[in-house]
């Protein structure tokens, strides 16, 4: 899930392959990912993605738990969704997406 670091203005980013974090196949339509700078804790992080779409700013109070029927690999992810023109906009929460240490009970 680490693809590895970047040198970002003097500051050593690590980067995290979403795809590999969402447990998603290698993108195979020839197009380079692209990064997203995160600061957390002090720390910074960059993550892969393939593309960014809008840029929306949601009210909090429009987000709703995760259904029960959302995709397992996206839910571990996921800090609620929210309800857009008859679609879901999973939220992610990068605290979890952060969460590199694997799970103890999987072990």
């Amino acid at each position: 899930e680490i693809a590895g670091v970047l040198n970002l203005r003097g500051r050593i980013v690590t980067v995290v392959d979403m795809r590999a974090r969402l447990g998603l196949p290698k993108a195979d339509d020839g197009k380079l990912p692209m990064a997203v700078g995160v600061d957390q804790r002090g720390e910074s992080y960059g993550l892969l993605i393939d593309q960014i779409g809008e840029v929306l700013r949601l009210p909090d109070d429009g987000r709703e738990d995760n259904p029960v029927n959302l995709d397992p690999r996206m839910a571990k992810l996921a800090g609620g969704v929210h309800r857009l023109d008859g679609q879901l906009m999973v939220v992610l929460d990068i605290d979890r997406v952060l969460e590199l240490v694997p799970d103890a009970k999987a072990a």
